[in-house]
């Protein structure tokens, strides 16, 4: 185990999670200049997902901290000019197009992975390569078929091979077209000076370590690690020559380790008040996520309907640097429908109302109903609240 230098820093919690929040553009004034793929540079990753209540979480992260984008806005800034690419990195992420190299590490590692859950058929590799340099970009249904039969699972020969490519490194996810992958070679898609894997798995992970930790100001080993899906044991053996700092934050019992610019100077500024996505990485890991703010967040989209607390796809609500409560939105024509609410107290009526408005009037709604309030006393606040914003 690295032998690493006490800690000289300690910050109180309240300083951690300041400095958390600004890490995650969360707190200060949004760089609107940088834009969406300021954004996305900052986090260093953006995960993907299915599914679309509001907007897809993709979308959500950069409103979250820019405010209302147009969805086009953020497509265009992702895809195109060859910024991102999209891989396995806390999930299937949107990554920026400079960090392909510290990804060799994981590409090698599914090249000499024994086990996969999908056999390959003889010969479906080539050729899925041939037709893409023949035609690409190609979705997996124009490449001849994504599955054999209607079960998600059951992919066909031409989807295990191209995903498989994917994993290699051979190919690339360029966009998403109607969700769907759009795959390309990854000569074609990354710029010549980044196209190599010629660095080491220290250097990889050296890297991601570092830029968890910019990510998130101050972590914990456990923290770092799940930023990029590490391995405890990868964190281990590199941390200490990553450039970040070993601190102590009380209250949390455990080893931290922060960005020494975190600490340069005092995290100030206006906080965001927002909707958060479920899979926004400020909240994508829950322990963290209740170490710092008292917060149990866990998404219900996948729990039985008769089981779930605060609903399909509970929305955290951020005011004043807290999770102040959630909401669970849907829209029926112009109207965003809360269809449950949950506040922490009374003092978090007008930060849901805000958050609940300036959510409608970026999805193109212009009225707000609330179905259900946890605590039915402050069902009338709220909807007072609302319905001033509203006008």
């Amino acid at each position: 185990m690295t032998t690493l230098p006490r800690p000289t820093t300690t910050l109180t919690a309240d300083d951690a999670r300041r400095i958390a929040l600004r890490a995650q553009g969360l707190l200060g004034a949004p760089d609107r200049r940088a834009g969406v793929r300021g954004v996305l540079r900052h986090l260093g990753a953006v995960q993907l997902d299915t599914i679309s209540v509001l907007a897809r979480s993709h979308e959500l992260v950069p409103y979250a901290r820019l405010g209302a984008t147009g969805r086009k806005t953020v497509e265009e800034a992702y895809w195109t000019q060859a910024h991102a690419f999209e891989y396995w990195s806390h999930a299937a992420c949107i990554l920026p197009i400079e960090e392909w190299p510290h990804f060799a590490f994981r590409r090698r590692a599914y090249r000499d992975r024994p086990h996969w859950h999908h056999e390959l058929p003889d010969g479906a590799y080539d050729q899925v390569i041939k037709q893409l340099r023949a035609e690409g970009p190609l979705t997996a249904t124009e490449l001849g078929g994504a599955k054999k039969t209607s079960e998600w699972w059951d992919w066909s020969g031409t989807k295990v091979a191209v995903e498989r490519a994917l994993m290699y490194g051979e190919v690339v996810c360029v966009e998403r077209r109607g969700w769907k992958r759009v795959y390309d070679l990854a000569e074609r898609a990354v710029p010549d000076a980044l196209l190599h894997d010629e660095l080491d798995d220290t250097e990889c992970l050296r890297r991601l370590v570092r830029l968890a930790g910019e990510s998130l100001g101050v972590g914990t080993r456990a923290d770092i690690a799940d930023y990029h899906r590490l391995k405890g044991e990868q964190v281990e053996a590199v941390i200490a020559d990553s450039g970040l700092v070993p601190v102590e934050v009380e209250g949390w019992g455990k080893p931290a380790w922060a960005d020494p610019a975190a600490l340069a100077t005092p995290p100030r500024g206006r906080h965001r008040t927002t909707l958060l996505s479920p899979f926004d990485s400020l909240i994508w890991e829950r322990a963290r996520t209740e170490r710092i703010f008292g917060f149990t967040h866990r998404l219900e989209a996948y729990v039985p309907k008769p089981k779930r607390v605060h609903g399909y796809f509970a929305m955290p609500v951020l005011a004043g640097g807290r999770l102040v409560g959630r909401v669970d939105p849907a829209r029926e024509g112009r109207t965003l429908v809360a269809r449950q609410a949950t506040l922490d107290g009374p003092k978090a009526v007008p930060a849901v109302a805000q958050a609940l408005v300036e959510a409608a009037t970026w999805v193109n709604c212009t009225n707000v109903r609330v179905e259900r309030v946890d605590a039915p006393e402050l069902r009338e606040p709220l909807t007072r609240e609302l319905a001033g914003l509203l006008g």
